[in-house]
């Protein structure tokens, strides 16, 4: 892997120090920032986040905040999901679609008050939508990128490092809900979720200077339950069907193409810019969707999308793959036409190393 040449349009994160001195492998590129790849390898990280628990630099994951008297207003504007009974305390994963219907990112909403949001975004500049949308309809809001930086921890023995860490009340902390807990005299909001289906918290982190301190903290406090640095882990997420937009979305993609209809209440998501749109795509269906594809051969990392054909027609594309060793398989995410999606149906997969058989399973593999 060719080293990142360093720049000021490619921000380092307050945990950076931490990463460096754990042995980190290599660096992706997420919103404008350093996203830790892998430490250790992709197989040696995967077993160590099933077994134990790490520590994640997340801080790419950046937040937009949206706040002021048409904050609900607005926000409700960027998604065909219903959010009036949206509480604070509570988070809500959220299809963000543009008048087209088409996804321009799918972040993690934090309601702070009836006046105030976070939004935790993907891999995209939403917040320039966002601002955008704001100023052009003169809506009473601040749309602005905060000074806070995700930490996340995951793995079976969260909640044990959590609590030595916050106090055991972290452990009532429900599913994509959040709480306020102290660290050296500031309150954190501190989110059970996280992108991984091994279970954990995200930390918000408010203020750079506090993030080294927080780092060393839960290493010291989880040198005996064998904490490590760790990251996203591609075959993990692809077996619990987490999705990565950029990779396996696009601004191309519905949210019904992508699996996502569940989080959908176009009837009564009034003001949601793609509402029209995709009220005509829950009628008809999509023609194509998302599916788990499972390979049995060892097939090489997935970084372009890989053609899935029926002779000499194409009929959909690989976008995400990884090699499971839980599964003793390729396990992959891929885009399909409606005329191969269902529970095996066998499938060719062009990729650089030439043609594989697949099969279309009917679940995700966690």
């Amino acid at each position: 892997m060719a080293n990142i040449a360093p720049s000021r349009r490619l921000r380092r994160t307050p945990f950076s120090k931490g990463v460096e001195a754990a042995g980190i492998g290599g660096y992706t590129v997420y919103n404008h920032m350093l996203l830790p790849a892998y430490f250790e390898s992709p197989e040696a990280d995967y077993r160590h986040l099933k077994q134990h628990v790490q520590v994640w630099d997340v801080a790419c994951e950046r937040q937009v905040e949206i706040r002021g008297p048409d904050a609900g207003k607005l926000i409700q504007w960027l998604t065909p999901r219903d959010l009036r009974s949206m509480m604070p305390g509570q988070c809500l994963y959220l299809p963000v679609v543009d008048e087209t219907g088409g996804m321009l990112n799918d972040p993690v909403a934090v309601k702070l008050s009836e006046e105030r949001f976070w939004i935790s975004i993907a891999d995209s500049d939403l917040l320039l939508w966002v601002k955008a949308l704001a100023n052009a309809y003169r809506m009473e809001v601040l749309v602005d990128e905060p000074d806070v930086s995700p930490l996340a921890v995951q793995g079976p023995k969260a909640d044990d490092l959590m609590a030595r860490v916050f106090g055991d009340d972290i452990r009532s902390v429900k599913f994509f809900r959040y709480g306020w807990f102290t660290f050296e005299g500031r309150d954190l909001l501190i989110a059970r979720s996280g992108y991984s289906k091994q279970g954990g918290f995200e930390i918000y982190v408010e203020g750079w200077d506090l993030g080294m301190p927080l780092w060393d903290a839960l290493f010291k406090a989880g040198e005996d339950l064998n904490v490590r640095a760790g990251c996203p882990n591609g075959a993990e997420r692809i077996e619990g069907g987490l999705l990565s937009y950029g990779n396996d979305m696009t601004r191309e993609n519905t949210p019904h193409e992508c699996g996502l209809g569940r989080f959908c209440n176009t009837e009564t998501a009034i003001g949601c810019i793609g509402r029209d749109a995709l009220l005509r795509v829950a009628k008809d269906g999509p023609v194509r969707q998302i599916r788990a594809i499972e390979i049995k051969n060892r097939v090489p990392h997935c970084d372009e999308a890989w053609p899935i054909m029926d002779k000499d027609k194409i009929v959909g594309q690989v976008t995400s793959a990884a090699w499971s060793p839980d599964h003793d398989c390729t396990v992959s995410i891929g885009m399909v036409r409606m005329t191969h999606w269902d529970p095996g149906t066998e499938l060719k997969i062009n990729t650089p190393e030439g043609k594989f058989d697949g099969v279309v399973r009917d679940s995700f593999w966690a």
